[in-house]
């Protein structure tokens, strides 16, 4: 094993699979943001969800502020639709990269979700967890939820075939990405429990 330089960040110097997913937000000119994230996770058995921001970020301002937020698990084939939602903003503060990625409106927030994708959320804000060296924590409670009907489980459909059929897009941090198509089943201890 070689030794890490903790003067830099650990995430920079090894690869590391992460969810990318596309926060919505709400701005206050009543127009919506989408923004790429993949600090990004589950918060516990139950219906939270969190992601890691930046307090400088419009989606960290937008979250305070709306207390409210949508999330989007984009397909491998949304890769190009995903990159321009991290386009960066013009002097008029506006990202105008989002016209081309289809979206439509949320359910249960005033929000929009990324058409095509094949899981969605819509949060309410639970908390924000401040200081985190420059970075907060965001964790919303699932207000609402949907799944594309290719990628939902199903007991009757081998697990394989599913995620086969249906690939799933993760991201490597630093800069890259992977479709994943192919899964073996874990091999749990026999009296595993959650």
């Amino acid at each position: 094993m070689t030794p890490l330089d903790l003067e830099h960040p650990v995430w920079e110097q090894v690869y590391m699979v992460a969810p990318l997913i596309l926060v919505g937000t709400r701005e206050p000119d009543g127009t919506y943001d989408l923004a790429p994230k993949h600090l990004a996770i589950p918060m516990s058995w139950e219906e939270h969800y969190g992601f890691v921001c930046t307090p400088s970020h419009a989606t960290y301002a937008n979250v305070k502020r709306e207390r409210a937020f949508t999330v989007s698990f984009p397909r491998p084939d949304q890769i190009v639709l995903t990159s321009l939602a991290a386009a960066p903003r013009f002097d008029d503060d506006h990202k105008y990269s989002l016209a081309a990625i289809p979206t439509m409106p949320a359910s249960k927030v005033d929000g929009v979700l990324v058409e095509n994708a094949y899981l969605h959320f819509e949060c309410e804000l639970d908390r924000i967890i401040d200081g985190l060296g420059a970075n907060s924590l965001i964790v919303g409670r699932i207000v609402a939820a949907a799944a594309a009907d290719d990628s939902l489980r199903d007991a009757d459909r081998d697990a394989q075939e599913m995620i086969a059929h249906s690939p799933m897009l993760a991201y490597l941090h630093p800069g890259r990405f992977a479709e994943i198509h192919q899964t073996h089943a874990f091999p749990y201890h026999v009296g595993f429990k959650r």
